[in-house]
């Protein structure tokens, strides 16, 4: 006879849990290349603090004349009341001449503010460095995959060719061509002598990428398929190139701003009074010991600039770097 106490029990009991093998059948959702090099990158704090500096950078760029109008004084106004000409054109005042009218000081002998020219400033390091790259990844990529894919003669030019400029002093080399190439426009022409100057190194990393893709089983099949050489490169090299290319671009940027700032110091950079952080540096040599502020302040908006773009490079490589921890 059956027990009726069981048998409210048994209606009343929850349904038994699935068995683990139930459990491991169950579909796992995947994740794309791009949302685990995404998660990485959110992990590593250090990356997304200097892409949220470098943001901020681009905004003050952006917002150049609004800030300037907030603080009333443009990049290029010459304020004589603010210097005391008694001593030689040395802002007034401790620091710099900082005050509530002049939030950074002002550059002395000249006047200007120096807030003003510390905010296009980075317009100028910002844009020149960008385009520069820009041009340096665009002439390399070509030069590097086509000598890679192609290889024979075209591989032995090219990388000649990569060799003589390398070869050269680039500091002294961009002199030289700023000096015999006056008449184009000086932002234009400090543009392409950087990015001419430095698209060799990307050219080797993609060439040296490119002969080790080249003889991938992948490309093998589009060979065997009768994929021409067009398709080849644009669908199964170029996907496969991005990565290296956008973590070595991240880290030719601050290079870049670094050679703009030194071809400023030497004089040979953007034309006067246009607003420059190496231009400023250079101002302020005879001017440091008696406030390093006027030092202190373009060297920091460098310092922060290129620790930024370069801590957000290591990240972006450790994020994209297909052997990492999941």
């Amino acid at each position: 006879m059956t027990n009726p106490v069981t048998v409210e029990a048994a209606a009343t009991s929850p349904a038994p849990e699935a068995p683990p093998a139930l459990e491991a059948a169950r579909p796992i959702e995947g994740r794309s290349p791009g949302q685990i090099a995404w998660l990485r990158l959110r992990r590593d704090k250090a990356a997304m603090a200097s892409a949220a500096v470098i943001g901020l950078l681009i905004l003050v760029a952006i917002a150049a004349p609004l800030l300037t109008a907030l603080n009333g004084h443009g990049p290029n106004e010459f304020h004589q009341e603010a210097l005391n000409t008694e001593l030689g054109g040395i802002p007034k005042g401790r620091f710099g001449g900082i005050s509530s009218e002049f939030w950074l000081g002002v550059e002395p002998g000249t006047g200007r503010d120096v807030f003003s020219r510390i905010v296009y400033g980075a317009r100028i390091s910002l844009v020149v460095a960008t385009l520069a790259t820009l041009v340096a990844v665009g002439v390399g990529t070509v030069v590097g995959v086509t000598a890679g894919y192609f290889g024979g003669w075209v591989d032995q030019t090219s990388s000649r060719t990569m060799d003589v400029i390398l070869a050269f002093q680039q500091l002294l080399f961009a002199i030289a061509l700023v000096a015999v190439a006056d008449q184009i426009p000086r932002t234009l022409l400090i543009v392409l002598v950087i990015g001419f100057l430095n698209w060799p190194y990307i050219g080797r990393i993609v060439r040296g990428q490119t002969l080790s893709l080249r003889e991938r089983e992948f490309v093998e099949a589009a060979r065997s398929l009768g994929a021409g050489h067009a398709h080849i490169i644009f669908k199964q090299l170029l996907p496969n190139l991005a990565a290296p290319i956008l973590v070595y671009s991240t880290m030719i940027i601050p290079a870049n701003i670094l050679f703009e700032a030194a071809m400023s110091f030497l004089g040979v950079g953007v034309k006067p009074p246009t607003p420059s952080w190496g231009q400023m540096l250079s101002n302020a040599v005879s001017w440091y010991s008696t406030d390093p502020v006027y030092v202190a302040v373009p060297g920091l908006a460098l310092f922060v600039t290129v620790l930024a773009f370069n801590l957000l490079g290591d990240g972006l490589r450790d994020a994209l770097d297909p052997r990492g921890g999941r």
